[in-house]
């Protein structure tokens, strides 16, 4: 009978989707945001998708602007993007997306995501250079 209801048990895991999947349209949605207002030079908006700690970091959208020009140029301006895992890690939700720029060159993107009470918001972005082979 216990193994019958560890069964039963590990079964109902598995049919439920998980916290980070059911997040992955909302996370996305504010990602592609970001990066359409990037596009756009609009970095009002681009501002209002970072988190309260990340705002408080730059003081204002030019500032940021400025930021994000100057150290994430595949971000201001992608040539090509895909949405690959989100994942838990260190007790963060991360987004990962791969990045092609202008150049061609492959990137990772880490967005650190977190959840407030008005929705998602990026706490922050590490830069990997994709392995060589990734597309």
């Amino acid at each position: 009978m216990r193994h019958f209801i560890l069964a039963l048990c590990a079964a109902a895991a598995l049919s439920l989707p998980s916290a980070g999947i059911a997040q992955e349209e909302p996370i996305r949605a504010v990602i592609e945001a970001q990066i359409e207002a990037f596009e756009a030079d609009d970095f009002d908006t681009a501002f209002t998708y970072a988190s309260p700690t990340i705002q408080g970091m730059f003081g204002n959208a030019q500032n940021f602007g400025a930021m994000v020009k100057g150290g994430y140029p595949m971000v201001w301006r992608p040539d090509n993007l895909r949405f690959l895992a989100l994942e838990t890690r260190g007790g963060r939700l991360y987004q990962d997306v791969l990045v092609r720029d202008l150049d061609g060159a492959l990137h990772i993107l880490e967005y650190q995501m977190q959840e407030g009470d008005d929705g998602w918001k990026i706490n922050g972005v590490n830069i990997r250079r994709a392995p060589a082979g990734t597309a």
